[in-house]
C-alpha cells in the first residue's frame, strides 16, 4: 500500500502538497476534499486542480519580477 500511495504523491503535481503548506492542514485533508468536491459537483474541481498544477509548474511566468538597477 505504501508503494501505491508513493507512486500517486510523485505523480501528482504537488498541489495539494503546496496548499497544505500554506493552510497549514493536513495533506489527505485536502486532497480528501478535492476528491468529495468532484464527486459533489460533477468535477469541476478537476478543471481547478489542473490550472493550479499548470501555474504551479510555470510559476516563473506569473511571478512580477522586480526591475534591476540594470533595467531601468
Amino acid at each position: 500500500m505504501d508503494k501505491i500511495q508513493g507512486f500517486f504523491e510523485k505523480q501528482a503535481f504537488g498541489v495539494c502538497e503546496w496548499w497544505g503548506e500554506k493552510l497549514n492542514m493536513e495533506i489527505g485533508q485536502i486532497r480528501l476534499s478535492f476528491i468529495y468536491l468532484s464527486f459533489l459537483t460533477f468535477g469541476s474541481p478537476i478543471v481547478i486542480y489542473l490550472v493550479m498544477a499548470f501555474i504551479l509548474k510555470h510559476k516563473y511566468w506569473f511571478k512580477r519580477r522586480q526591475p534591476t538597477i540594470w533595467e531601468l
